[in-house]
């Protein structure tokens, strides 16, 4: 039998620090555009759990809420410069560098569902897309997530997009006052902490605010009893991102751990989202003060192409912009959700 010697068992034991403390030095801090307390925020640490459980600890990952370092729409000045590492944040934040950005954050009207969304980032070319506008930030784009469909508050009843018509909505500046005012209706731009009030006296009929869940909990409801569920107009595109030069360093293992955390974190958070809408929908109905509008997927198609006349409009903005219109279309006539 043979006997290891001590130098050999010192040499052994040295080796198995050494490779503990590697394992130790991928540690990236990320920067959310959620606030610390937020839903979105909380679910987002699903990611950076799983980075570590799924690559035993090699890869950790600080999630630090928006602020923390720089401002929400610094991130990827930041990121390049090594003040962070990566991101976890809403696309269209940086639509004033590229319209691109929020064309392909929030082609308002084009999703029915979060699933449509997804696939057509990882199968449909947003992907490719991602990197293309990002890469030259310094950022590897590693996934997407969203926190899903908003609904629609509305105090009168809205089962068509004629309906729309002359109704004062509420709606953040840019594209999607845009596509309101094309189908006719209203837009009032107000800041979301006017938006309960401005429903309540009458000075907006509708309102782009939030998921149903959200919407419910803030009273929303009960002075615009007609939402419409699931919503018609709005659903963004969440970025998970990180230095392209940290990602490349990486080993194809780890780059494909995180990938699956990332994945997870996408799943969880939809999953979780959607389980909380769907109990709120049941809890308001209970209460016998509200209606629940669903379009038809025919009215749904209607507003997806009212709203591409304006998609055309931001693709003349840039090169970029005018590629995410040409593949996002491509994508929605292949899938049938628009005509020729």
């Amino acid at each position: 039998m043979n006997y290891l010697t001590s130098t050999a068992v010192a040499l052994i034991a040295a080796l198995a620090a050494g490779s503990a403390a590697m394992a130790q030095e991928h540690h990236f801090r990320f920067q959310s555009s959620d606030p610390a307390g937020n839903p979105n925020f909380e679910l987002q640490h699903v990611f950076a759990d799983k980075v570590k459980e799924l690559t035993n600890g090699e890869v950790t990952i600080e999630l630090m809420p928006v602020g923390t370092i720089v401002d929400y729409k610094e991130t990827p000045d930041a990121i390049q410069a090594g003040l962070i590492d990566g991101h976890i944040t809403d696309t269209s934040y940086f639509a004033g560098r590229d319209p691109a950005f929020g064309l392909i954050a929030n082609p308002v009207g084009a999703w029915a569902d979060p699933a449509q969304m997804i696939d057509f980032v990882e199968n449909g070319g947003g992907k490719e897309l991602m990197n293309e506008l990002i890469n030259p930030y310094g950022l590897q784009f590693i996934g997407v997530s969203t926190p899903g469909l908003e609904a629609f508050v509305s105090k009168v009843p809205l089962d068509t997009v004629e309906d729309l018509r002359g109704v004062k909505v509420r709606s953040p500046e840019g594209l999607i006052a845009n596509v309101f005012a094309a189908a006719g209706a209203n837009p009032v731009n107000l800041p979301s902490s006017e938006v309960y009030t401005s429903l309540d006296k009458g000075v907006i009929d509708a309102a782009d605010y939030s998921v149903f869940s959200v919407n419910q909990d803030t009273g929303m409801n009960d002075i615009a009893p007609h939402p419409v569920y699931p919503g018609f107009h709005s659903l963004p595109l969440v970025e998970v991102s990180m230095n392209k030069q940290k990602w490349d360093a990486l080993t194809p293992e780890l780059q494909a751990k995180i990938t699956e955390a990332q994945k997870i974190f996408q799943q969880t958070q939809i999953d979780t989202l959607h389980q909380r809408d769907l109990e709120a929908v049941e809890a308001a109905k209970a209460g016998g003060k509200i209606t629940v509008h669903d379009w038809s997927d025919e009215e749904r198609a209607k507003f997806r192409g009212i709203a591409r006349g304006e998609w055309e409009k931001v693709a003349g903005q840039s090169e970029m912009a005018q590629k995410v219109y040409d593949t996002l279309v491509a994508y929605l006539k292949d899938k049938g959700l628009m005509a020729e």
